[in-house]
């Protein structure tokens, strides 16, 4: 069984090329990246992405300290960085052609997803010690 890397950087490394992906994603014009017309699907595409984000981030903190996580400061540090995520992200695709952005439920949808991953990385946190 291969083991998940220890070193928080390889974690970063893996959130910064997250976050470049949904710069990309963010950018691209037009409608909502081709999704079916599914009422509220778009937050489920939010909450999903912002969801594995939130884990690598976690990772992230955690493998800075894992033999005494501090998992309040771990869960408001992911609270405070997926909020301005989350809002560069939306104010971005408000400059992009075709594109709506500043939409309060896709931020919550965003956030929620970001802590929610936090909050399943903390459950089984075990798998990267």
């Amino acid at each position: 069984m291969i083991s998940p890397p220890r070193n928080p950087w390889f974690w970063f490394a893996c959130f910064a090329g997250w976050f470049g992906i949904l710069w990309l994603l963010s950018s691209r014009s037009g409608d909502a990246g081709g999704l079916p017309p599914v009422p509220g699907l778009d937050k489920v595409v939010h909450f999903g992405y912002f969801f594995g984000g939130g884990g690598l981030f976690t990772a992230f903190l955690f493998r800075l300290s894992p033999d005494r996580p501090r998992w309040l400061w771990i869960l408001l540090c992911v609270i405070l960085v997926f909020s301005l995520v989350g809002w560069l992200d939306e104010h971005h695709q408000s400059h992009v052609p075709g594109r709506t952005g500043n939409d309060p439920g896709d931020w919550l949808a965003d956030l929620s997803g970001a802590l929610c991953g936090a909050l399943v990385f903390r459950r089984l946190h075990h798998i990267l010690r």
